[in-house]
């Protein structure tokens, strides 16, 4: 065999294989896409994790002891709870939402909550160590902001059903919030959680105002 043929016989070998590899890197893909669950594409990469972002929040317990600990450190330890059912609703909004200014709503309480958490967890390592969980479904405005949630009848609907579905979830979910930082400005705390207090009941009252309205025009298509 002349060294052409060879070249000619080992290039034709070389794009046999390139081609059978593509092909089955192509199936491996679509059979990814078929399996997946919409709700995992939608986290961003950069989430900050919270200890019970894959659970039921609205059927929380408390954590043992938890009403015994230092106030901050329940506040603490219950407000990144809080925060985490925020965040796995909102991560849902990009895929499903019908309306622009929800998706830029939720992309707003996504991020803000994530650096608040990163903010609590820097502040409970600083401030308690490796002290154990105080996680206390009873402080005020808690269970009344996490018995609506149900990140699972969100998962199931798309566009102006799942708008209008999210806000009523999400309106009683802030006005928790709002009700545990209320009841923190009136204690003895270190200013950066009177700082972050404020700034809930500042921001998640706005946001309240904004979904109020939004539901009283969506509620009517």
């Amino acid at each position: 065999m002349s060294r052409f043929s060879i070249y000619r016989y080992e290039q034709k070998r070389y794009l046999l294989i390139m081609k059978t590899s593509a092909l089955f890197f192509i199936a491996c893909l679509m059979f990814a896409a078929c399996t997946r669950r919409p709700a995992q594409k939608d986290a961003p990469v950069n989430r900050v994790p919270t200890d019970h972002s894959t659970m039921d929040h609205s059927k929380m317990e408390s954590s043992t002891g938890a009403a015994n600990a230092p106030y901050e450190l329940q506040f603490i330890d219950t407000m990144i709870v809080h925060h985490g059912g925020a965040i796995d609703a909102a991560q849902l909004v990009a895929t499903r939402a019908q309306h622009k200014e929800l998706v830029e709503l939720a992309k707003t309480i996504i991020a803000d909550q994530q650096r608040e958490i990163a903010d609590m967890k820097q502040w409970r390592s600083q401030w308690f160590g490796d002290s154990p969980p105080a996680i206390n479904m009873d402080m005020p405005g808690m269970l009344d902001g996490m018995k609506d949630m149900d990140p699972s009848k969100l998962d199931a609907l798309k566009e102006n059903d799942f708008d209008v579905e999210f806000i009523r979830q999400m309106i009683p979910h802030h006005e928790g919030a709002v009700t545990m930082a209320k009841d923190t400005l009136t204690r003895d705390v270190h200013p950066e959680l009177k700082g972050l207090a404020e700034n809930i009941v500042r921001s998640q009252n706005d946001e309240i105002e904004r979904m109020k309205a939004w539901q009283a025009e969506w509620q009517r298509k």
